[in-house]
Protein backbone atom coordinates (compact mmCIF):
# COMPACT_ATOMS: atom_id res chain seq x y z
CA UNK A 1 0.00 0.00 0.00
CA UNK A 2 1.51 3.51 -0.91
CA UNK A 3 2.21 6.41 1.59
CA UNK A 4 -0.23 8.55 -0.25
CA UNK A 5 -2.95 5.95 0.28
CA UNK A 6 -1.87 5.03 4.23
CA UNK A 7 -2.13 8.49 5.12
CA UNK A 8 -5.67 9.11 3.65
CA UNK A 9 -6.37 5.92 5.66
CA UNK A 10 -5.09 7.73 8.74
CA UNK A 11 -6.79 11.13 8.46
CA UNK A 12 -10.06 9.19 7.91
CA UNK A 13 -9.38 7.39 11.19
CA UNK A 14 -8.97 10.95 12.65
CA UNK A 15 -12.03 12.41 11.32
CA UNK A 16 -13.82 9.40 12.00
CA UNK A 17 -12.87 9.39 15.68
CA UNK A 18 -13.57 13.03 16.45
CA UNK A 19 -12.30 14.31 19.66
CA UNK A 20 -12.54 10.63 21.46
CA UNK A 21 -10.11 10.44 23.78
CA UNK A 22 -10.96 6.88 25.05
CA UNK A 23 -12.22 3.90 23.49
CA UNK A 24 -12.72 0.08 23.97
CA UNK A 25 -10.53 -2.53 21.47
CA UNK A 26 -12.55 -5.18 20.01
CA UNK A 27 -12.30 -7.86 17.71
CA UNK A 28 -14.61 -9.11 15.41
CA UNK A 29 -13.11 -11.58 13.34
CA UNK A 30 -15.61 -14.89 12.98
CA UNK A 31 -18.72 -12.52 13.10
CA UNK A 32 -21.02 -12.80 10.02
CA UNK A 33 -21.77 -9.62 8.20
CA UNK A 34 -25.58 -9.22 9.21
CA UNK A 35 -24.51 -10.01 12.56
CA UNK A 36 -21.75 -7.07 12.22
CA UNK A 37 -24.35 -4.59 10.84
CA UNK A 38 -26.51 -5.92 13.94
CA UNK A 39 -23.83 -5.18 16.32
CA UNK A 40 -23.06 -1.58 14.52
CA UNK A 41 -26.94 -0.51 14.22
CA UNK A 42 -27.40 -1.34 18.34
CA UNK A 43 -24.11 0.56 18.87
CA UNK A 44 -25.24 3.53 16.75
CA UNK A 45 -28.66 3.98 18.53
CA UNK A 46 -26.53 4.70 21.82
CA UNK A 47 -24.14 7.22 19.80
CA UNK A 48 -21.11 5.15 19.38
CA UNK A 49 -19.04 4.42 16.29
CA UNK A 50 -17.21 0.96 15.49
CA UNK A 51 -14.38 1.27 13.18
CA UNK A 52 -12.53 -1.42 12.02
CA UNK A 53 -8.72 -0.26 11.79
CA UNK A 54 -5.40 -1.38 10.03
CA UNK A 55 -3.58 -2.17 13.41
CA UNK A 56 0.04 -0.21 12.14
CA UNK A 57 -1.55 2.95 10.84
CA UNK A 58 -4.22 3.07 13.90
CA UNK A 59 -0.92 2.84 16.15
CA UNK A 60 1.09 5.54 14.60
CA UNK A 61 -2.44 7.82 14.72
CA UNK A 62 -2.40 7.36 18.25
CA UNK A 63 0.83 8.80 18.57
CA UNK A 64 1.12 11.14 21.60
CA UNK A 65 -2.39 10.83 22.21
CA UNK A 66 -4.05 9.11 25.19
CA UNK A 67 -5.09 6.45 22.78
CA UNK A 68 -1.43 5.37 22.66
CA UNK A 69 -2.09 3.16 25.77
CA UNK A 70 -3.83 0.70 23.23
CA UNK A 71 -1.11 -0.12 21.02
CA UNK A 72 -0.76 -3.14 22.99
CA UNK A 73 -4.12 -4.45 22.12
CA UNK A 74 -4.16 -3.76 18.24
CA UNK A 75 -3.20 -7.25 16.82
CA UNK A 76 -5.16 -9.38 14.54
CA UNK A 77 -8.87 -8.19 13.28
CA UNK A 78 -9.24 -4.93 15.61
CA UNK A 79 -11.95 -2.56 15.53
CA UNK A 80 -12.05 0.52 17.88
CA UNK A 81 -15.90 1.06 19.71
CA UNK A 82 -15.67 5.07 20.45
CA UNK A 83 -17.93 8.02 20.89
CA UNK A 84 -16.64 10.36 18.64
CA UNK A 85 -18.28 13.97 20.23
CA UNK A 86 -18.49 12.29 23.78
CA UNK A 87 -21.66 11.91 23.61
CA UNK A 88 -21.26 8.56 25.57
CA UNK A 89 -18.47 8.07 28.40
CA UNK A 90 -15.96 5.10 27.83
CA UNK A 91 -18.17 3.15 30.72
CA UNK A 92 -21.32 3.76 28.62
CA UNK A 93 -19.51 2.22 25.54
CA UNK A 94 -17.71 -0.70 27.48
CA UNK A 95 -21.33 -1.89 29.09
CA UNK A 96 -22.74 -1.65 25.37
CA UNK A 97 -20.20 -3.84 24.12
CA UNK A 98 -19.94 -5.95 26.96
CA UNK A 99 -23.86 -6.97 26.83
CA UNK A 100 -22.88 -7.56 22.62
CA UNK A 101 -20.56 -9.98 23.96
CA UNK A 102 -23.27 -11.94 25.71
CA UNK A 103 -25.37 -11.99 22.52
CA UNK A 104 -22.81 -12.27 20.22
CA UNK A 105 -19.80 -14.58 21.24
CA UNK A 106 -17.58 -13.95 19.18
CA UNK A 107 -16.87 -10.19 19.96
CA UNK A 108 -13.39 -10.41 21.68
CA UNK A 109 -12.94 -7.75 24.42
CA UNK A 110 -9.36 -6.62 23.99
CA UNK A 111 -9.83 -3.65 26.03
CA UNK A 112 -10.08 0.02 26.80
CA UNK A 113 -8.37 2.94 27.72
CA UNK A 114 -10.02 5.79 30.46
CA UNK A 115 -8.43 8.79 31.40
CA UNK A 116 -4.80 7.35 30.60
CA UNK A 117 -5.75 3.91 32.83
CA UNK A 118 -5.45 0.98 30.78
CA UNK A 119 -8.14 -2.26 31.36
CA UNK A 120 -6.46 -5.09 29.44
CA UNK A 121 -8.96 -8.47 27.96
CA UNK A 122 -11.69 -9.07 28.88
CA UNK A 123 -11.64 -8.99 32.23
CA UNK A 124 -10.29 -5.50 31.97
CA UNK A 125 -13.56 -4.33 29.98
CA UNK A 126 -15.92 -6.34 32.13
CA UNK A 127 -14.78 -4.14 35.04
CA UNK A 128 -14.46 -0.88 33.24
CA UNK A 129 -18.62 -1.48 32.27
CA UNK A 130 -18.83 -2.35 36.26
CA UNK A 131 -17.24 1.60 36.90
CA UNK A 132 -19.90 4.44 37.32
CA UNK A 133 -20.60 6.94 34.59
CA UNK A 134 -19.05 10.54 35.36
CA UNK A 135 -22.74 11.75 35.86
CA UNK A 136 -23.37 8.59 37.66
CA UNK A 137 -20.71 9.30 39.80
CA UNK A 138 -21.36 12.88 40.50
CA UNK A 139 -24.92 11.95 41.54
CA UNK A 140 -23.42 9.46 44.01
CA UNK A 141 -21.22 12.15 45.35
CA UNK A 142 -24.14 14.75 45.59
CA UNK A 143 -26.51 11.64 47.43
CA UNK A 144 -23.74 11.60 49.89
CA UNK A 145 -23.25 15.72 50.27
CA UNK A 146 -26.77 16.03 51.28
CA UNK A 147 -27.67 13.16 53.34
CA UNK A 148 -26.72 14.39 56.18
CA UNK A 149 -28.23 17.54 55.62
CA UNK A 150 -31.34 16.32 55.07
CA UNK A 151 -31.69 14.15 58.52
CA UNK A 152 -30.37 16.66 60.61
CA UNK A 153 -33.10 19.26 59.09
CA UNK A 154 -35.12 15.79 59.61
CA UNK A 155 -34.44 15.53 63.27
CA UNK A 156 -34.88 19.60 63.72
CA UNK A 157 -38.00 19.34 62.45
CA UNK A 158 -39.40 16.73 64.26
CA UNK A 159 -39.38 17.96 67.51
CA UNK A 160 -40.51 21.55 66.14
CA UNK A 161 -43.55 20.42 64.34
CA UNK A 162 -44.25 18.50 67.60
CA UNK A 163 -44.81 21.47 69.24
CA UNK A 164 -46.36 23.51 66.32
CA UNK A 165 -49.36 21.18 66.67
CA UNK A 166 -49.18 21.55 70.37
CA UNK A 167 -49.35 25.27 70.07
CA UNK A 168 -51.99 25.04 66.82
CA UNK A 169 -54.15 22.64 69.08
CA UNK A 170 -54.62 25.34 72.45
CA UNK A 171 -55.00 27.87 69.88
CA UNK A 172 -57.80 26.56 68.13
CA UNK A 173 -59.43 25.30 71.97
CA UNK A 174 -58.84 28.77 73.07
CA UNK A 175 -60.73 30.72 70.08
CA UNK A 176 -63.64 27.97 70.39
CA UNK A 177 -64.07 29.30 73.81
CA UNK A 178 -62.79 25.64 75.44
CA UNK A 179 -60.75 25.69 78.48
CA UNK A 180 -57.42 24.08 78.98
CA UNK A 181 -56.69 21.46 81.58
CA UNK A 182 -53.87 21.85 83.41
CA UNK A 183 -51.01 19.13 83.33
CA UNK A 184 -49.49 18.31 86.62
Amino acid sequence: MSKTIKNMMMRDYKSRMGTAEEAVVIGVRGLKAVDTTKVRTKLRTKQIKVTVVRNALARKMFEGSKLSTLNDMLSGASALAYSPQGDASVVEVAREVVALAKTFPLIELKGAVLDGTVFKGKKGVEELAAFPTKIEAQGQVVTLLVSPGRKLAAQIKGPGSNIAGLIKAIETKLEKGETIAKVG
